[in-house]
């Protein structure tokens, strides 16, 4: 079954195809430097750029495949959680063609495509799974007992990591987006640490929470006047402890719900995707500790964990190949859980 996938809940406009599980194109076209100079991404022109990129990145798709429109079988397109004005292009697209190619379609929610994303490299990973959804937008912790059976153990309470990572590249000054320059800085030499402190909820939780150590990072640079560095490029020794210092808390504050969660739990194994999946820190510290438990941990490639379609795809070739569909009905669904 040959499926197109379309994903546009925030920033970037992907479309992929898939045969099977099989990745045949997967295009992106991020917005970063239009968002940049914000130190965030502006929802209205995320849209207005989703609807000049969706024709062109379809057609790259389509041609990066190697496949004619008319061979598609089904298409699959985000509905939610995300932006509305951007999960309204995408997923009216998709309608469009849909209806047009008289094919079948089905809504896909951006988290399960998250967690199916490391299936896609690692098919023989083994269930049940504990898997850590990481990135500007969300932060949760999910047992997977089967593909089409999950089940939300904790989510922050307030930011998402990826989030506080991006605010506190902007306090210092450092540009956008803050994960990977944070995370380049940090492993630059630092003596003399701030000492940042995690959020600890105590045991009977596995929630995370950020607001804190986004705060204190404001607390130390406005007591010690540290003033921001202009642009991404090289910092000052001080900026560098900053970073070491919070990158090094942040990734302590993801992995301890985990740790908990895999004590009682006891999976076959563990993932992780979203941006942050991408961070170097986070990977280190993750299969060291997995090695240490005897459990294999999974990421994603560096493309596949931040937001893409072939994830997009891949879940709905998994709905449609069991007869699920979705109707013209079907509306974005900005705050969607899952």
């Amino acid at each position: 079954m040959i499926i197109l996938g379309i994903e546009t809940s925030c920033d970037e406009t992907s479309a992929a195809v898939l045969d099977n599980q099989n990745i045949l194109s997967n295009v992106i076209s991020s917005q970063i430097k239009v968002h940049e100079a914000y130190g965030g991404v502006v929802p209205e022109l995320a849209s207005r750029h989703h609807l000049n990129n969706i024709g062109w990145v379809l057609s790259e798709a389509l041609a990066r495949a190697g496949v004619q429109v008319n061979q598609i079988e089904g298409i699959g397109a985000t509905y939610g959680p995300g932006l509305v004005g951007s999960l309204l292009v995408g997923l009216n697209t998709a309608k469009a063609m849909s209806f047009a190619l008289k094919v079948p379609f089905v809504g896909v929610n951006h988290l399960e495509a998250h967690l199916h994303s490391v299936f896609l490299e690692h098919p023989a990973a083994e269930l049940p799974m504990l898997s850590v959804i990481a990135s500007g937008g969300h932060t949760s912790l999910y047992y997977i007992q089967s593909k089409d059976e999950y089940r939300l153990l904790g989510e922050t309470r307030d930011d998402a990591v990826g989030e506080a990572f991006d605010k506190v590249a902007k306090l210092l000054g450092l540009g956008y987006p803050g994960g990977p320059i944070i995370d380049r800085l940090a492993d630059k030499q630092a003596s003399n640490s701030p000492g940042f402190t995690k959020a600890n909820f105590g045991e009977d939780t596995y929630d995370f929470s950020y607001s804190g150590i986004k705060t204190a990072v404001l607390h130390h640079v406005r007591k010690n006047r540290i003033q921001p560095y202009p642009g991404s490029g090289e910092s000052s020794n001080e900026i560098i402890e900053i970073c070491k210092s919070f990158q090094t808390v942040a990734i302590q504050m993801l992995m301890d719900p985990l740790r908990k969660a895999a004590s009682r739990l006891s999976p076959h194994s563990i993932s992780f995707s979203g941006g942050v999946a991408c961070n170097s820190f986070l990977r280190l510290k993750a299969f060291e500790w997995g090695a240490m438990q005897n459990v294999p941990v999974y990421f994603p490639s560096l493309i596949l964990s931040t937001d893409n379609a072939a994830m997009i795809a891949a879940v709905a070739h998994h709905k449609l190949s069991r007869g699920q569909r979705d109707t013209m009905l079907l509306n974005a669904e900005p705050n969607l859980r899952y």
